[in-house]
Order: structure tokens, then C-alpha cells, then sequence
């Protein structure tokens, strides 16, 4: 797997050195984790782990597994939030390495910051430890739907 070391300058590559008690799971080819900057209860990145950019740049082996992980870890989320609606967002423009945002949206969110306004909650509603309160129990429902056990590095 080729992965760039933190010197490359890329965010999600660095997220290979995650704290373990941040990562929902990890395979051979994604990793579903919190993220600094975007520690929003409920929001979550899936991320390819060798340095890909764009859709395009994923492998026939990526792109073969992407939807099933997107799924199960858009399933973990919303039953451990209730969230109404969950979006899958995915942009690149500012971290230019293939990922999806996940983002629970609750009843609480009000319409302007519903659809593509969502993100403005990554400043307005970042809180970091309640964000790390949740990844236990999304790791539980991650590993009960998928049949895995642990998180693997």
C-alpha cells in the first residue's frame, strides 16, 4: 500500500497515525474514523488508505468495496444517532484524497444548515470529546452488521 509519510502535506494520509480510539474500523483498503476539524457528534470520514485522488483514482479493489463500506458505516451511524437523515458527502477540493463525509443530521439542525449547509456545523457545533463519545458504539454497530470484531491496523 503506499501511503506518503506526514511530510507529503496530506491531511487524510496523516490519519493513518490516528489514535486508535478514534477509528470505527480499518481494512486493508478504507478506514472509517472521527476527524480533527470536523469533530461534530455524529460526523465520521471514510477514507481510502493509500493516497488516491478523486473517484477516479481509486483501484478496481477500492472501487469494489467502496459502497458496501460507505453503507455499513452510514447504517452504524444513523442507528447509534437516530438521526433522521445521514448524508454521504463527498467533495476533495480542500484535502485532495479520496474520502466521504458522513454526517448525521438531526431534527435539532435547522433548515439553512440542512443539505450542502451542513458543513457550516463543522465550526458551529465542533465539540471533540462528545464527537469521541460516540465512536464506541458506531464501532459495535459497524462490527454487528459487517461480522467483524475488532479494529485492525
Amino acid at each position: 500500500m503506499s501511503r506518503p509519510s506526514d511530510t507529503d502535506g496530506c491531511f487524510m494520509c496523516g490519519l493513518e497515525q490516528n489514535d486508535e480510539n478514534a477509528v470505527v474500523f480499518r481494512d486493508d483498503l478504507w478506514s472509517g474514523e472521527t476527524v480533527p476539524g470536523y469533530d461534530v457528534p455524529g460526523w465520521f470520514v471514510l477514507r481510502v488508505r493509500r493516497h488516491a485522488e478523486r473517484i477516479t483514482g481509486l483501484d478496481e479493489a477500492e472501487l469494489a468495496t467502496f459502497a458496501r463500506r460507505a453503507r455499513d458505516l452510514v447504517a452504524a451511524v444513523t442507528e447509534v444517532t437516530g438521526a433522521p437523515t445521514t448524508y454521504l458527502l463527498v467533495f476533495g477540493e480542500n484535502h485532495p484524497h479520496f474520502h466521504a463525509l458522513i454526517t448525521a443530521r438531526g431534527e435539532d439542525v435547522p433548515p439553512d444548515r440542512r443539505s450542502g449547509g451542513i458543513l457550516r456545523l463543522a465550526k458551529e457545533r465542533a465539540d471533540p470529546e462528545a464527537a469521541a463519545v460516540l465512536v464506541p458504539a458506531v464501532r459495535n454497530a459497524y462490527a454487528r452488521m459487517t461480522g467483524t470484531h475488532s479494529v485492525r491496523t
